[in-house]
């Protein structure tokens, strides 16, 4: 049933139909971990029909900056691709809505308060795994429906404080500091498109469907490497340690006379290649610094001591003659500096499409590579088209809208 979408000139296009091609996708979910999710699913083929709440998705209101139609950055940012009806749940003629817009569908992806779907008639256990058998349905959720926090309202950086991220983050004199981007929305939008294709996988040996349980709370529990297996080895409490690396040295930032610096030396032969680099080989053998464990006893040597060395560098040309020698390095750019360097552009991962741009997929297929198809919907725009290929009327159609069903302009 998927419409082909007409393709212009751009940077990072779709230049095939993609490894999801012929996958519906009903998307019930806002703010970030499911858009990021679906999202994924769309620029590989996926058909996703993106169903908004009168009041829309909140983020179009998460600026500036906005567009010249007043949409933020924030959800331009993860809803290219999709198509956008705006459907009123709480009425019962919206939710028959949505259910022949599941006939056909493969997945359902929403991100309810749990019980709400089960409140509306329309829970997974009771209605859908009947109605829809080979349905795969993903909620997303803050905590889970059940447990001691089961059931509560989740958002990025609440759960980057209790999951224990932000108090690995930062420095002993910051305190636990907040990732700079929401890692825990976009890590549980990332596992919950890996559940899913793994559902369909295993959908196909047994011809059923199956309900998905993803939460930001799991999702950031998971990014918690090394600092977790530390834990349970040691029975310490990881702390905050800033750049360095808890268990590697050299693994730090560094300043130089033009930028700061990144080094990274993953094992001892890689240190004495870097120390060769250097012109201190006198260094991998000094017993303070011959092994890994020494050198992260003794980083506060180690680290004044390579200071001092890359002082005068100029660390753009530094990196990149260490990047050519086999060492990991590189300069610590702003965001503006990544997205204008060269291998961003050769590695299309800044789309264009008839005035948006984007970050591009870094999911690079060979023969059914994905990419952007169509820019973000405003707010119910595909409301009638969508609607007309599911098979309702131009009369039903009418009497949706008369009654307060299909919503075409914002709620505020």
């Amino acid at each position: 049933m998927t419409d082909a979408l007409p393709m212009t000139q751009g940077k990072g296009l779709a230049l095939s139909p993609g490894a999801l091609a012929g996958l519906k996708v009903i998307d019930l979910t806002r703010v970030l971990g499911g858009p990021y999710c679906t999202m994924v699913l769309s620029d590989h083929g996926a058909e996703v029909i993106k169903l908004e709440p009168p009041q829309g998705d909140e983020v179009r209101d998460w600026g500036p900056p906005f567009d010249e139609a007043g949409d933020a950055s924030y959800f331009l940012g993860v809803n290219r691709n999709k198509r956008s009806v705006g459907l009123d749940l709480a009425k019962p003629e919206g939710r028959e809505v949505l259910l022949r817009l599941l006939e056909g569908a493969d997945v359902l992806v929403e991100n309810f308060k749990p019980g709400s779907m089960e409140k509306w008639g329309l829970g997974y256990e009771a209605v859908l795994r009947e109605r829809f058998p080979a349905l795969v349905h993903c909620r997303v959720s803050g905590f889970g429906g059940d447990g001691p926090d089961g059931g509560f309202p989740g958002y990025d950086a609440v759960l980057q404080a209790m999951t224990g991220l932000m108090s690995i983050n930062g420095t002993g004199d910051s305190g636990p500091t907040r990732l700079g981007n929401p890692i825990v929305d976009i890590a549980t939008g990332l596992f919950s498109a890996i559940a899913i294709l793994m559902a369909l996988q295993e959908r196909v040996r047994s011809g059923q469907g199956q309900y998905l349980d993803m939460t930001l709370h799991d999702c950031g529990m998971a990014l918690l490497h090394p600092h977790a297996a530390n834990y349970f080895l040691s029975g310490r409490r990881p702390m905050a340690t800033g750049n360095p690396h808890p268990n590697l040295a050299p693994y730090s930032k560094f300043r130089t006379r033009t930028c700061e610096i990144f080094v990274a030396a993953g094992n001892d032969p890689a240190f004495r290649k870097f120390c060769e680099f250097l012109g201190m080989p006198e260094l991998a053998g000094d017993p303070r610094f011959a092994t890994n464990g020494a050198r992260v006893t003794n980083r506060e040597a180690l680290t004044a001591l390579l200071e001092a060395r890359f002082a005068a560098e100029d660390g753009h040309a530094l990196t990149r003659r260490m990047l050519q020698a086999g060492l990991p390095a590189g300069p610590v750019r702003h965001v503006d500096e990544a997205m204008a360097a060269p291998h961003t552009a050769h590695r299309e991962m800044v789309t264009e499409l008839d005035g948006y741009r984007g970050l591009g997929t870094p999911i690079k297929l060979s023969r059914t590579p994905g990419g952007t198809r169509a820019p973000p919907p405003r707010f119910a725009e595909h409301t009638e088209a969508v609607l007309a290929r599911h098979g309702f009327s131009a009369e039903e159609i009418a009497a949706l809208r008369e009654g307060g069903v299909l919503v075409e302009a914002r709620r505020k």
